[in-house]
């Protein structure tokens, strides 16, 4: 059959960042993202044309995932951060926002892009090498033995997203909820290869954020329990609870028509056969002393109904979310069919109880160790809710990140200054040997580094949303920023009290300078000291590993993106 419409040649498009669609999309998403960052941030609602629901948000994991985009390039930044905020959770609109920066920066630079990238590679490596050295200023050492550091890592990440709309009560609350979760998923015996439990999140929605708790342990949502009726759970000698957890469904529906032909003999039911194989199942529960039967699926109600009459609380659409935390918690072995009972695929727990919260009566399993707990999260509204668990779970996945690696970063906008004034520092220094190594010129190299540094100031400059002043001081290489509306002076010290990270005070005798935007000459910068304060209360932090991560992810994807020299599509 002929083809009812000729193919069409696929369109070359050359230097695509030179067009002024790529242009303009780019400065947009620019524009959003750092309107969306920090805790001064504006909020973003995202939905589709034909109805559905609304995302109130400043996260970059919901902006970015519900934002569509037809351009190339900037489908290539998004998914790179959305990668980078699917490994780390954390610092998605300091990527984004640093990446669009060093495209912005480096393609007005009357620089060839293959020197470009070689010598930001350069400052990359110095970047990283100062963010690993003792002596980084920006650097914070995590001691997990107090809670102090911890404390500020974790509300920093709380006050950072506006839409929660949390007051301070409750951004202490929950930091004090989000450590202590985390605290319970961690394994009291430590192994040579020792893992992190989890924490299980319950929604409970319309309800203050204060009314939040943690459980040790797992909460199954169990309507049919009343609060009246004792639970008459059958124990074994050592007076704990036996539990089998089911994968399979045991609704007694097994045989299912699609899958093939059944040849069965005249007067035998299938239903009748299933369900006597599901009794035989639960007789041999019952003989093990078994006490908590759990099934992902349904289970039959004259299954449930033999169960009961023995003894043995039976509780099913428990679901596939649960089931992995259900099998560590309790040691059971999920069991995947009906025709055979394994006596090593019983797990045990210390003890059950009812739980209530708001209208919702819970079943909860108390386990022997705890490394499996439950975080009940009380939010207002819906929307709210929505943005306090992915806030929650980041908090949980930095915590996780931080055990690993026991080291934060400055935050408020203070190790994006510092890196910049520290790069200036270095790059006005450097050996003749290092330009021939990159093959560029001394003024190749400072105008990559200034551009290189601009891009780190930008982002600093985001946090900012009310016109304000943005200031650097000329010995830590700090942030510090004016109030809108401030009222001219002689000395900036009247005006500013503590930098953006809150570890530096105007106390000491320090000079400034105004950030600079896009363009101006060249600053000379000495090398940033170390802060003589300590770790307090209202420090702000940020991850460690997810910033260095998105530092990386920024420069490798603005250097892929400024090295395109053709985008091929095709038109068919």
């Amino acid at each position: 059959m002929s083809r009812l419409e000729a193919k069409k040649p696929p369109l070359f498009i050359s230097e695509p960042l030179t067009r002024d669609a790529v242009s303009q999309s780019l400065s947009l998403l620019s524009g959003i993202l750092k309107s969306s960052y920090g805790p001064a941030g504006r909020l973003k609602q995202l939905h589709n044309g034909v109805g559905g629901c609304v995302c109130t948000t400043s996260q970059s994991s919901a902006l970015l995932g519900h934002l569509s985009t037809s351009q190339p390039v900037l489908r290539v930044l998004t998914a790179s951060v959305q990668n980078h905020v699917s490994r780390f959770s954390d610092c998605g609109l300091f990527t984004a926002i640093l990446c669009c920066g060093f495209i912005e920066n480096f393609r007005s630079l009357n620089v060839a892009p293959f020197t470009v990238i070689k010598i930001s590679k350069h400052l990359l490596s110095l970047c990283m090498d100062h963010l690993k050295s003792e002596a980084c200023g920006c650097r914070v050492s995590v001691d997990f033995s107090s809670v102090e550091t911890l404390v500020c890592l974790v509300r920093s990440i709380l006050t950072s997203k506006p839409a929660c709309m949390l007051n301070k009560t409750e951004v202490d609350h929950l930091t004090t909820l989000v450590l202590k979760a985390f605290i319970f998923t961690v394994p009291c015996h430590v192994e040579t290869n020792a893992v992190l439990g989890k924490c299980v999140i319950v929604p409970v929605k319309g309800r203050r954020v204060v009314d939040s708790s943690v459980l040790p342990g797992l909460l199954i949502e169990t309507p049919e329990f009343q609060l009246a009726k004792p639970l008459a759970v059958k124990r074994t000698g050592s007076n704990t609870i036996k539990t089998a957890l089911f994968s399979v469904s045991m609704s007694g529906d097994g045989f299912n028509p699609e899958e093939g032909t059944i040849a069965v003999h005249h007067g035998v039911s299938l239903e009748m056969s299933e369900l006597n194989q599901l009794l035989n199942v639960g007789k041999q529960l019952v003989k093990d002393e078994v006490g908590l039967v759990l099934c992902q699926k349904v289970m039959h109600p004259s299954l449930k109904q033999y169960l009961k009459e023995n003894g043995v609380l039976a509780v099913d659409r428990a679901g596939l979310s649960l089931m992995e935390p259900l099998g560590r918690m309790t040691g059971s072995q999920p069991i995947a069919s009906i025709h055979s009972l394994s006596p090593g695929c019983y797990g045990s727990l210390k003890d059950l109880c009812i739980e209530s919260f708001a209208s919702k009566h819970f079943l909860h399993l108390i386990p022997e160790d705890t490394v499996i707990c439950s975080l009940i999260l009380c939010n207002r509204s819906e929307t709210a809710w929505d943005e306090l668990k992915r806030v929650c779970e980041t908090a949980e996945h930095v915590l996780q990140l931080t055990m690993k690696e026991p080291l934060a970063l400055l935050g408020g906008g203070c190790t994006e200054t510092h890196l910049a004034s520290y790069i200036r520092h270095k790059s006005s220094s450097l050996p003749a040997s290092t330009y021939e190594d990159l093959d560029c010129s001394q003024t190749q190299y400072q105008l990559v580094a200034d551009g290189f540094c601009r891009s780190l100031e930008s982002v600093a400059r985001s946090l900012s949303h009310d016109d304000g002043e943005i200031l650097t001081d000329m010995v830590y290489g700090h942030c510090w920023f004016v109030p809108s509306g401030s009222p001219c002076v002689s000395k900036w010290s009247d005006l500013v009290s503590k930098c953006g990270c809150g570890m530096n005070g105007n106390t000491e005798n320090l000079s400034w300078r105004f950030l600079q935007g896009q363009s101006g000459s060249p600053v000379v910068q000495d090398c940033p000291k170390e802060p003589s304060g300590k770790v307090t209360d209202l420090l702000t932090l940020d991850c460690f590993a997810a910033k260095c991560s998105g530092l990386q992810v920024a420069l490798e994807t603005a250097n892929l993106i400024l090295d395109l020299s053709y985008i091929i599509e095709d038109q068919n």
